[in-house]
C-alpha cells in the first residue's frame, strides 16, 4: 500500500480517480465544500479542489501542469431546466458545487439574466424542480435516469444546458473546474508527488477504465479522457485567468489571480 506523508483530500466522483491513482489509500475523501473547509484550516496540505476557492484565498497555490477541464461538453455539470432560459427566475443548486454555481452566474450574467439561487436539499427531488444545477457523479445519473440529452427533452420534461459547452462558445477557452490546490510554499515532495500520480494515472487510463464498476463500459470511455480532460495547458491556464475576472464581477468577493507553482 501506497501511503502519503502529506494530508492529502480528493472528491468521490469518477473523475477524479486517474489523478489519484498513485497517490494510495491514504487520500480523505470529502464533497467538494468539506474539502475547502479542511483546506483553509490547515488540516489539509493539498487537496483537488474547485478551483474557485484558489480564486478567493490569496494563501492557495495551484499546481500546474493537471486538473480536471474540459475543451468544450463536459456533461456532468450542467442546468436541467424545463423553463426557457429567459423566464427562469429560481434555480436549486447541487450543495457540493463551488466553482459550478459561480460558472452558471457568470454565464447566465453575460445573457442579462440574473435568477434567484437556492439550495437543492436532495438529489431524489432534481426531477420535480423546474430548474436544478447539478454536478459529478449526480448529474451523470440524473441525465442517465431521466434520458436528458443535448437539445431534447428527458422523461421529466428537462433539458440540458452543459455548462462546458456554453464557456467554450462564449470565451474559447478550456474550462477547469478542480485542480491540486496547495497551502501556500508547499514541498516540493508533495508537488512532485501530485503530479506523479496523475501521470500514473492518465497512463493507466485503459485499466482504469476497464476495471472501475461505476456506469457501463461506453461510458467510462466516453467520459475519462474524453468529456473529461487532465492537461493544464497554456489556453487551460487562460480560462482560470479570464474565470477570475468573471468571476470578480460576478461574486462581490475579492478575487485573486491564480499562483501557479511548478512540480
Amino acid at each position: 500500500m501506497n501511503i502519503s506523508p502529506h494530508r492529502i483530500g480528493s472528491v468521490h466522483y469518477l473523475n477524479a480517480v486517474p489523478l489519484t491513482y498513485g497517490l494510495g489509500d491514504t487520500v480523505v475523501l470529502l464533497p467538494p465544500s468539506r474539502l475547502a473547509v479542511e483546506l483553509h484550516a490547515g488540516r489539509l496540505d493539498a487537496a483537488l479542489l474547485s478551483i474557485t476557492e484558489a480564486l478567493f484565498h490569496p494563501e492557495h497555490e495551484i499546481l500546474d501542469g493537471v486538473g480536471i477541464l474540459s475543451r468544450g461538453p463536459v456533461f456532468s455539470v450542467g442546468l436541467a431546466h424545463r423553463q426557457p432560459l429567459p423566464e427562469i427566475r429560481r434555480i436549486h443548486l447541487d450543495t457540493a458545487s463551488c466553482t459550478s454555481v459561480n460558472l452558471l452566474r457568470i454565464l447566465l450574467d453575460a445573457q442579462g439574466l440574473h435568477p434567484e439561487f437556492t439550495p437543492l436539499d436532495r438529489y431524489d427531488q432534481a426531477p420535480s424542480l423546474d430548474n436544478v444545477l447539478l454536478i459529478g457523479n449526480a448529474a451523470i445519473d440524473f441525465r442517465r435516469n431521466e434520458g436528458c440529452i443535448d437539445g431534447q427533452p428527458g422523461r421529466s420534461g428537462h433539458q440540458w444546458l452543459d455548462l462546458g459547452t456554453l464557456w467554450q462558445e462564449q470565451e474559447k477557452l478550456p474550462f477547469t473546474y478542480a485542480a491540486w490546490v496547495l497551502q501556500r510554499n508547499a514541498p516540493a515532495a508533495l508537488r512532485r508527488q501530485l503530479l506523479d500520480s496523475a501521470q500514473a494515472g492518465l497512463a493507466a487510463l485503459p485499466s482504469i477504465v476497464a476495471s472501475r464498476s461505476e456506469y457501463d463500459l461506453p461510458f467510462r470511455q466516453a467520459y475519462l479522457g474524453g468529456y473529461i480532460q487532465y492537461l493544464m495547458d497554456a489556453p487551460a491556464r487562460e480560462g482560470i485567468r479570464r474565470f477570475a475576472t468573471h468571476l470578480a464581477r460576478v461574486s462581490g468577493r475579492p478575487v485573486y489571480p491564480p499562483r501557479f507553482v511548478q512540480p
